[in-house]
């Protein structure tokens, strides 16, 4: 397995090893001790969520607050995501800034090699995506179940935040939930 640095301290991106022939292709996509040597997790995953979306639902930027906060490994079982993490760590020298990248179901390159990658997005984070794909079925492992009490979020077009999302060619599908979060600057408070 490959584990890319990302320009932010912690934020992961992991490319695991696909064996695959004709038949289609096998993946480890999770062994605590691997995990933990590459990543130092100091945790177990509590709590796996599954999400199917169509093009165009845009989910986020979520996090929890502490005692309570998630580090997410996530990943892409079927269709494509533009992914992002924000740091909200007070104090850190990223703070307000962010990752994206795009993540896809497991393919197979011209080349003939099956490639898949993951996204490791540790504690003090908020997190979002949007389906770039009808059919889109996202993977996330969290390191502490959810909490509502310390259910928290940033809109997804806070201009502090600057994410440049891409156009999926429709109309953005954004919970009233989602659209009703704040700027990171008013969480500040």
């Amino acid at each position: 397995m490959n584990v890319d640095e990302t320009n932010i301290t912690d934020v992961k991106i992991l490319t695991p090893k696909l064996y695959g022939d004709d038949r289609g292709f096998f993946v480890e996509s999770y062994a605590l001790d691997r995990y933990e040597q590459l990543l130092g997790i100091d945790k177990y995953f509590a709590q796996d969520n599954i999400s199917r979306s169509s093009r165009g639902v845009l989910r986020g930027l979520h996090f929890q607050r502490d005692p309570h906060a998630q580090g997410k490994l996530v990943s892409v079982i079927a269709g494509k995501v533009f992914d992002v993490a924000v740091d909200i760590r007070v104090g850190s020298e990223t703070y307000g800034k962010h990752v994206t990248i795009e993540l896809s179901a497991p393919y197979k390159k011209p080349n003939g090699e099956w490639f898949w990658q993951q996204f490791w997005i540790p504690q003090g984070f908020a997190h979002g995506f949007l389906t770039l794909e009808d059919e889109t079925i996202f993977a996330y492992k969290c390191t502490h179940g959810y909490v509502p009490t310390s259910d928290g979020g940033i809109a997804w077009d806070d201009a502090g935040v600057a994410i440049q999302w891409p156009d999926v060619g429709c109309k953005k599908i954004i919970s009233e939930k989602d659209a009703a979060l704040t700027n990171l600057k008013d969480i500040e408070k």
